[in-house]
């Protein structure tokens, strides 16, 4: 599951809901959970304040080190 939407059910929040508090489209939004399209930094950043997270846990790192 797309650590995005996995983050938003978790907190109990729609596509719509989110996509309503950051002015964005609800399709927009969905196309950030299906890793068809990225969002601005900007936009990001909203996404990460309304669902209470950083833009980091949502898509950053997963705290592993590169082992190559």
């Amino acid at each position: 599951m797309n650590k995005l939407k996995e983050i938003r059910i978790k907190k109990g929040l729609t596509q719509k809901q989110v996509a309503d508090a950051v002015g964005i489209e609800t399709s927009a939004y969905q196309r950030y959970e299906r890793d068809s399209t990225l969002p601005s930094v900007t936009t990001a950043c909203k996404i990460a304040k309304v669902i209470g997270v950083t833009v980091e846990e949502i898509w950053g790192e997963d705290g592993q080190e590169n082992k190559n």
